[in-house]
């Protein structure tokens, strides 16, 4: 059905989009469970496997590796100093977090893919923040691959974030102006990533 517009254009009613009071909800439904299984899966690798060797699975291929990562993904700004890695890892990764939950509330025409892909990558960025703030480092576990070629290790927020991106890889590499099935009027990832960096 097609409704006229204030300009008298017709328009696809915004059956794809959130209203504000169930954006909250499922913001604070998926975060809590995110931020749950992360950190209850933190405390139990530190009591279970914090000193132990590393457990190998299914041919090498899942190994459980407790490892204190005091850089980013990969260990990346590891090696800065502390008052650097606390500016650059905990407030900088706190304000951007802050800014993307707020935008995801108060916008009401995002889609509900990008919704929930956003809200993935923000869940899991709550999780490893509570590492940072409490231990100055995030506590790791998961390690897979073939051979040589390995991921780094991980824990249940990094597999929140790259779930999250994973979501939202498709349509920025198409281009793609909205996501599947979203209506006239929502908006997707690409007019996200637009908005943000503006």
């Amino acid at each position: 059905m097609k409704v006229e517009s204030e300009t008298g254009q017709s328009t696809t009613p915004p059956e794809n989009q959130f209203g504000f009071r169930t954006r909250l909800l499922w913001l604070l439904v998926t975060m809590l469970i995110v931020v749950a299984l992360d950190q209850y899966s933190k405390v139990y690798a530190v009591r279970e496997w914090k000193g132990s060797p590393p457990q190998s699975y299914w041919g090498d291929t899942f190994r459980i590796q407790y490892a204190e990562n005091p850089g980013a993904f990969l260990s990346l700004f590891a090696n800065l100093p502390d008052e650097a890695r606390f500016w650059i890892l905990t407030v900088s990764n706190a304000a951007l977090l802050i800014g993307v939950t707020a935008f995801l509330l108060r916008s009401n025409k995002v889609d509900r893919w990008t919704f929930f892909a956003l809200v993935l990558v923000v869940s899991g960025g709550v999780g490893n923040l509570i590492d940072r703030a409490l231990y100055g480092y995030v506590i790791d576990y998961f390690n897979i691959g073939w051979g040589s070629v390995r991921s780094g290790v991980f824990n249940v927020a990094d597999m929140a974030i790259s779930a999250g991106f994973l979501m939202m890889l498709p349509l920025l590499l198409k281009g793609e102006s909205k996501s599947p099935s979203a209506p006239e009027g929502t908006r997707s990832v690409v007019d996200v990533k637009q908005e943000l960096v503006r």
